[in-house]
């Protein structure tokens, strides 16, 4: 154990970019040298291979020229909880596996909903983002299944369900929907603002068509952190949208939940308290390892779809507060532990702070690249991330647009700084994810400054290779 304690700390130390650079062939070639049928080498020798095989090649969410995808740097303390949740090996689905375990993940859950403000709510811890929203969606289903009127000559009610969101949702409302049995069209598209935000108005109108063609809208999908963008849809207007229609409300905060804690943005989620289920992934925002999400609901007794009665384990009449009742899981992590560890040794005001200052930084990289002439900025976030485009005066959309994966590219192969891509409004963009409380200004300098190197090199050598196809050339940095 301290030898690979000492292994990673040494990593963290001498580690000077986010990734090694290392091909995909480079690294097929050494996990297939490893013969996993062959006779055990020893502790020590796997520890050692632990170290040069993953470590040396994995992407470091800690390095400030990281700032891809919404992956964290994580709290020292929570790394300390994380030993002892492996190590103790609790099982937090009865309480006769984890006994005090149990009664410290209920006092946390008790915790994040009256943060949220559900002072009767209840919740579990899940894998991620996506096993929450599956679970509240499940719960809506079933709630929109016992209360929908029935419709003579209608199809059955399952296809008749709709989920209304924005385009801005997170993928896993779609999958969802398609897990839970709906229909391939039964995610409805509401119109947005200019911003990405969703458009109260709109949902109206959606709602009203909904009942109007028969359907029945099973669940609004409000997004406290939209995945590209940062953004907040207008949550209390939604609230009184979906109240005037009797319609569940779930808020994915899977993004946004650390301004539950912001000493200066908890404002941004007002609201939230009036949705009937909300997504939190304290492995975001929160800084904590994967995984460390939790679903959470208004009424406890929305959790009831997912119980099932097992003799060996939750016998109908115990009294033990047994979890497995309120999850789709049965074995599960005690990953509520580094939540707790964290909360006691830096508190959650500090955590909010935190929070603070990525999106801080954020805004400060807005300015950054609009007062750079060779930069475009595609919009604003309310959070941490920051879109953009390389486009000098000069640089055709057709141009910039095939510039944003070669980019990308170069720059993950180089291993040097890692930046992310996506599409905006029909238009490709880099995007950079500010989650680093530790980055800098200069930091961030830093990374937009590689990639105009990067950019500018690719257009030189496109020019350079004429005839050949624009930007079809390969740059090492």
């Amino acid at each position: 154990m301290h030898d690979a304690v000492d292994r990673i700390a040494r990593r963290f130390r001498e580690t000077t970019r986010p990734f090694s650079g290392a091909s995909r062939a480079e690294l097929q070639s050494l996990v297939d040298a490893v013969d996993l049928d062959g006779p055990g080498r020893g502790t020590a020798a796997a520890v050692l291979e632990a170290d040069t095989l993953f470590a040396e090649h994995a992407v470091w969410f800690h390095h400030p020229d990281y700032a891809a995808h919404l992956n964290c740097p994580v709290a020292l303390p929570a790394v300390a909880a994380e030993a002892v949740v492996a190590a103790v090996n609790a099982s937090l689905d009865t309480y006769d596996q984890s006994t005090v375990g149990t009664l410290m993940e209920r006092h946390l859950v008790d915790w994040v909903t009256a943060r949220i403000g559900f002072p009767a709510g209840d919740g579990i811890f899940t894998s991620g983002g996506t096993q929450s929203n599956l679970q509240a969606l499940l719960v809506a289903r079933d709630h929109a299944l016992a209360t929908a009127e029935p419709l003579p000559g209608a199809p059955d009610a399952l296809r008749r369900l709709v989920i209304l969101a924005t385009a801005s949702s997170h993928f896993s409302v779609q999958k969802s929907a398609r897990i839970l049995g709906l229909g391939d069209d039964a995610v409805v598209a509401v119109a947005t603002d200019s911003s990405g935000r969703m458009d109260p108005a709109a949902l109206r109108d959606a709602l009203d068509l909904c009942r109007a063609s028969g359907s029945v809208p099973m669940c609004v999908v409000a997004t406290a952190g939209t995945t590209d963008r940062g953004c907040i849809d207008p949550l209390a207007p939604i609230a009184d949208a979906c109240d005037a229609t009797g319609t569940w409300l779930h808020v994915d905060a899977a993004y946004g939940c650390g301004l539950l804690v912001s000493p200066t943005r908890r404002h941004l989620l007002d609201g939230i308290e009036r949705a009937r289920s909300v997504t939190v992934d304290f492995h975001k925002s929160f800084f904590q390892p994967v995984s460390s999400s939790a679903v959470l609901v208004r009424d406890p007794a929305d959790l009831a779809p997912v119980t099932w009665y097992a003799d060996y384990l939750n016998p109908a009449g115990s009294e033990e507060p047994n979890q497995v009742d309120k999850s789709i899981q049965t074995t599960r992590r005690f990953d509520a532990l580094k939540l707790w560890v964290t909360l006691r040794a830096l508190g959650a005001d500090r955590l909010g702070e935190m929070f603070d200052e990525v999106v801080d930084l954020a805004a400060r990289a807005h300015t950054m690249v609009e007062d750079d002439p060779d930069l475009r900025l595609v919009g604003r976030s309310q959070l941490s991330t920051v879109l953009f485009r390389y486009q000098p005066a000069g640089l055709t959309d057709a141009d910039a647009d095939a510039l944003v994966p070669l980019v990308r590219r170069v720059l993950f192969q180089s291993g040097r700084t890692l930046v992310a891509k996506t599409v905006v409004d029909g238009r490709p963009c880099l995007k950079l994810t500010l989650l680093n409380p530790e980055s800098t200004d200069t930091d961030v300098r830093r990374v937009l400054d590689v990639v105009r190197g990067a950019a500018s090199a690719l257009v030189e050598e496109a020019r350079m290779l004429a005839p050949v196809p624009a930007l079809e050339a390969e740059v090492v940095l």
